[in-house]
């Protein structure tokens, strides 16, 4: 394996790749140990909760160890690569250095020297500058010398040592930095009481990751349900009786999208007192006014674009809606755009893409803008840029063919218009009975934000829209 001329070797850890992330799981690797690589060049592709990313080294040099086989999940600020930093010529022709199969060279001991600060973009994105990278931060760990019951792993977690004797032991906690990056860890182990300086993390150098926690977790409460069972007696259990098992069944790891949409959602559950409302409306002047839009010439106009532009027009109207609420500070932020997020089912889940400014496009500008954050949906080449940041969701659950939804509002928005699906059925129109285009519409709502009302005044507003299209002239 090559080196740098200069034998600096420099570690480039997982980047923030967004806001609210804080892992991912590694896809493909787009380097071999080995080859020599420039400063931006994408090293690995990894997917996120949000979308497939191209990930940039900021450092040029010779790629010395690899860190994750593809399927590994790593948290933000984990080790990703190490690159030899040198001249481009001496690193692709220097001598092959003593430490194979991707294994990091181990320095020799010297006594502690300033560091060079190297040159890199720092960025974290492909196509994303951001200032000069930080400085690098090594994590203090208190040495711990193996004893005959070291810790082991069991189904690829960390587990504390047991004494020789066979009784189970706990971890003695350790003084320092616990090793933690994700605040999910720590805020899953602050919820169930657990003391991370008694584990062993599974992780890069040590560290903790969610699943040690999980694993941590799940082994307290077996014990448990052995002390119950040896409490509860014979009575406890009728002859025969089969308890069901851990094992029965097929156990899908909840991560990447799946993962992201559990624990929003649950977030929304727990946070939000939502409320729902819900009317029947006549969309057939609306269908009609589309065909003749259509019918003119032009860029095809799509019915999600119409109903975002009645979104927009109805938000102008009740800002209430177009809001969300500081709970640490107990206030209600009314925000000034809007930036329409739209559910989008793609092979890799449910995924929610933002238009940007929507209250300021008219509906070419949204059918366009629609389109082409459905393609990149599809293809999982969303930027985590347009994948947060909305402020209101419009939630189409018609193209499944069912009438009504009561949907969990997208944290930390206010509210969220649900539509069903568009079918002719008996309506009274004018007097009299006739087969029309009728579409039913949900509105979710954060209660604290406004009352019923307000939320009764945007749902009928929009409805009239649906109805009667001409009602949106008042305000183009």
């Amino acid at each position: 394996m090559a080196h740098a001329s200069d034998g600096r070797s420099m570690e480039f850890k997982l980047p923030d790749l967004g806001e609210g992330l804080t892992e991912a799981e590694i896809v493909r690797w787009l380097v071999e140990v080995g080859d020599v690589v420039a400063v931006d060049q994408p090293v690995v592709e990894v997917e996120t909760a949000k979308a497939m990313v191209e990930v940039p080294c900021p450092y040029g040099g010779v790629v010395t160890a690899r860190f994750g086989e593809e399927g590994t999940e790593l948290p933000v600020g984990a080790p990703l690569v190490t690159v030899a930093v040198g001249e481009g010529d001496a690193a692709a022709g220097g001598p092959a250095g003593e430490h194979g199969d991707g294994a990091a060279p181990t320095p020799a001991a010297e006594p502690p020297v300033a560091e060079p600060k190297p040159e890199g973009s720092g960025n974290v994105l492909v196509g994303y500058g951001t200032s000069e990278a930080p400085a690098r931060r090594r994590r203090v760990r208190p040495d711990r010398a193996p004893a005959s019951g070291a810790p082991g792993r069991a189904n690829g977690h960390a587990r504390a040592a047991e004494p020789v004797g066979g009784a189970v032991g706990t971890a003695e906690p350790v003084d320092g930095p616990v090793p933690v990056i994700s605040p999910l860890v720590r805020r899953l182990a602050r919820q169930h009481d657990l003391d991370l300086r008694e584990l062993a993390g599974s992780g890069p150098d040590g560290l903790i990751l969610r699943a040690d926690v999980e694993y941590a977790l799940r082994a307290a409460a077996a014990q448990g349900g052995r002390t119950a069972d040896r409490e509860a007696g014979a009575g406890g259990t009728p002859a025969g009786a089969v308890a069901p098992s851990p094992s029965d069944g097929t156990r899908v790891p909840l991560k990447g999208v799946r993962g992201a949409v559990a624990d929003k959602l649950s977030r929304s559950r727990r946070e939000i007192p939502d409320a729902t409302c819900w009317v029947d409306a006549d969309a057939t002047e609306l269908m009609r006014a589309r065909t003749a839009m259509n019918a003119s010439g032009g860029p095809k106009i799509s019915l999600v674009a119409l109903l975002a532009r009645i979104c927009t027009a109805a938000l102008a109207r009740f800002p209430e809606l177009n809001s969300t609420v500081d709970t640490e500070a107990r206030e209600i932020v009314r925000l000034d755009g809007v930036h329409l997020g739209f559910a989008a089912q793609t092979d890799r889940g449910l995924v929610v893409p933002v238009v940007r400014d929507a209250h300021a496009r008219d509906a070419e500008s949204l059918t366009a803008e629609f389109a082409r954050l459905t393609d990149a949906a599809r293809a999982g080449r969303l930027t985590p840029g347009e994948l947060t940041g909305g402020t209101f969701t419009l939630n189409n659950y018609g193209v499944f063919g069912v009438d009504g939804s009561t949907p969990i509002i997208n944290h930390p928005e206010a509210a969220m218009l649900g539509v069903g699906r568009i079918v002719p059925k008996p309506w009274v129109h004018e007097g009299e009975l006739a087969v029309r285009q009728v579409v039913q519409l949900s509105l979710t709502f954060d209660h604290r934000v406004c009352d019923g009302g307000t939320a009764g005044g945007f749902l009928r507003y929009v409805a009239d829209c649906v109805e009667q299209p001409a009602v949106l002239l008042r305000t183009l």
